[in-house]
């Protein structure tokens, strides 16, 4: 039998190519000739190949006998390199998750061409099916594991971008920034305010910081304590930090909260603010 497996085996490597061919060809042929013009041939090249590549493995399994632990590694190095340039490519997962099937059709096609051509016992057939099967399984598994893991990564990079733009230290002149703050604050975006505002005021090196709340909805305690926090921590690099905009309705939830704003410099607009800084300078 191990020499049957080995006969499949070299004919799947043996056709490798051809059958990553016949994959590609079949999910072109759910798209329009326009869209299949748009697709470079250097992209269709190196998905024949990583097709061919997977295709290939299988082969390498039956011919060497492969253990588990080096074919689970070797189809997660693919998995690896697979989801990376299809995630690259902006394909969702569940387009291309539909290379399961094709694969898995064009395999067990091959397998039997070769069981019936030399007259193998279902032994052998069952043998095979019993190293294919659960690789390919492991292949999906590992797909896209990683291609939500690369998913992940970029909305979490998407998101720290957002937030940090969305923390953004305005110079007015060379002694006076303004940081207009719009939206709801969270834990994380508290975070990026201090450490953001920080590093911005100390390249600016204005005197005068006006923290404008105008555009905040909501002020809790863990956001007022950031702003004490800024606030302090600006004062002790001789930066003057000066709130505008506080709604009533700010201002009511900070005093039931029992938030003390006594020693903390505000104004009701940024007008103002600009008005008083101008005046004592």
């Amino acid at each position: 039998m191990e020499n049957e497996l080995k006969l499949i085996g070299e004919t799947l490597l043996e056709k490798k190519f051809k059958l990553a061919k016949e994959i590609h060809e079949t999910r072109l042929s759910e798209i329009s000739i326009e869209q299949r013009q748009t697709i470079p041939s250097s992209i269709e090249e190196k998905i024949t190949e990583i097709r061919a590549n997977f295709i290939g493995l299988f082969g390498e399994f039956l011919i060497q006998n492969v253990q588990e632990e080096v074919a689970t590694e070797q189809i997660e190095n693919w998995a690896k390199e697979a989801s990376d340039y299809v995630f690259k490519l902006g394909v969702s997962l569940d387009e291309a998750l539909k290379d399961t099937i094709l694969y898995r059709t064009y395999i067990r096609k091959v397998i039997e061409e070769v069981v019936l051509e030399h007259d193998m016992s279902v032994r052998t057939l069952f043998a095979t099916c019993r190293i294919v099967d659960p690789m390919l399984d492991h292949a999906v598994y590992c797909f896209s594991l990683t291609f939500v893991q690369y998913y992940t990564a970029n909305l979490e990079n998407a998101k720290k971008l957002f937030i940090e733009l969305s923390v953004p230290v305005v110079p007015l002149s060379k002694e006076i920034a303004v940081l207009p703050l719009v939206g709801n604050i969270d834990t994380e975006r508290a975070s990026l305010l201090m450490e953001n505002t920080m590093r911005e005021v100390g390249k600016l090196k204005v005197t005068n910081l006006i923290l404008d709340l105008s555009g905040v909805a909501i002020v809790d305690t863990m956001v007022a304590q950031q702003i004490f926090n800024l606030s302090s921590a600006l004062k002790l690099l001789g930066v003057q930090t000066i709130i505008t905009g506080v709604r009533p309705e700010i201002a009511q939830t900070a005093v039931s909260l029992g938030l003390d704003f006594s020693d903390q410099i505000t104004r009701g607009s940024l007008q103002q603010a600009l008005t008083n800084v101008k005046l004592a300078l």
